[in-house]
């Protein structure tokens, strides 16, 4: 089932903080380039209204006829198919897919091949595994660059964080889009080689999982200790200039504004783990030991076997944060 295309309202702290959205490129400051963006959904079309606010040109597909009509209200250029919108581009085409990983990113790369040449570039902007990216950079003539791309809908704001693997001359070419997309130039880098994105991506979604963890403890304790404590006030007094201040704090505050101090219906259930299963099993191949995120990994594949709607208060918490950041659904009591 689609999810309609809803940015995250921004929390508190980051209204606050409005001076450094990304103003880098406002139309009419740089030259503008073209892009073909394919995938519309919540990811992609936020790379097609940054591209678009940014002065750039986008060619926008989707399979959702509803997704290329409400992208070509917004200013893009509508194709009808993968070689529609390749046909739309100049003799140096530059494609962003934003598609789910897997089986979907090879379809549309296949579809591809047939339109584009050693001079052309295609970013993977996904959670594709790093291996699969290492893969795909060899089985075509094209430039394939490897983009991890963190922020979530919030990034419809304030920009994406992006990890870039692939071809230092495809990297280059495509920095004024990346610019746009991202926070600005320091919102983006280029790891290295083909899969080196993605695979620091995957490592960035085993560090998110350890301190979801981490913060869910620390509230429960909080939560069942001995003073009866408003959970909000503390993350507020937390994110203004503590240790442990950050991004994620200041979700949970809003989850315990939102959903009230015991989080309300918000039910012991946490989704996702695909991307953690992964760092695992890397930290396996390479010996190198990640007790805590094995064990953030491992409670949330316990939070589902349970079925226990009740549950620890750290899960529940960790099921709320990954709305807050990713608008993830919230699996709640008794659903």
């Amino acid at each position: 089932m689609r999810i309609p295309v809803v940015a995250a309202p921004p929390t508190e702290a980051f209204r606050r903080r409005a001076p450094d959205r990304n103003h880098y490129l406002p139309a009419g400051e740089v030259d503008g380039m073209e892009l073909g963006v394919i995938g519309l959904g919540r990811m992609g079309r936020i790379v097609v209204d940054r591209c678009l606010d940014a002065g750039h040109d986008v060619v926008a597909f989707d399979i959702d006829a509803d997704a290329r009509e409400d992208a070509a209200d917004a200013g893009a250029t509508a194709a009808d198919s993968i070689s529609d919108l390749a046909a739309e581009l100049g003799d140096e085409k530059r494609v962003w897919l934003m598609v789910p990983a897997g089986d979907p990113v090879d379809a549309a790369l296949d579809e591809l091949a047939d339109e584009l040449d050693a001079d052309d570039v295609v970013v993977d902007g996904g959670n594709s595994h790093f291996e699969d990216s290492t893969r795909r950079a060899d089985e075509h003539e094209f430039a394939y660059l490897d983009c991890g791309t963190s922020g979530g809908p919030a990034g419809a704001e304030l920009g994406f964080s992006l990890m870039v693997g692939g071809p230092e001359w495809a990297y280059e070419e495509l920095a004024p889009v990346f610019d746009a997309v991202a926070t600005g130039p320091d919102g983006h880098d280029r790891m290295g080689p083909a899969g080196s994105g993605h695979y620091v991506k995957m490592v960035h979604n085993g560090v998110e999982y350890a301190l979801m963890q981490a913060y869910g403890e620390g509230f429960e304790l909080l939560h069942e200790g001995r003073y009866d404590l408003d959970l909000e006030a503390v993350a507020n007094t937390w994110n203004n200039g503590a240790v442990i201040r950050s991004w994620l704090l200041e979700l949970c505050e809003e989850a315990f504004r939102e959903e009230g101090n015991d989080l309300g219906d918000v039910a012991d259930h946490v989704a996702g783990g695909s991307t953690g299963t992964w760092t695992v099993q890397e930290s396996l191949e390479q010996e190198v030991p990640l007790p805590i995120i094995y064990q953030a990994l491992a409670e949330r594949f316990d939070s589902r076997a349970s079925g226990d709607g009740e549950g620890r208060f750290a899960r529940r918490l960790a099921n709320r944060l990954r709305y807050g950041f990713g608008r993830h659904e919230v699996a709640r009591k008794d659903e």
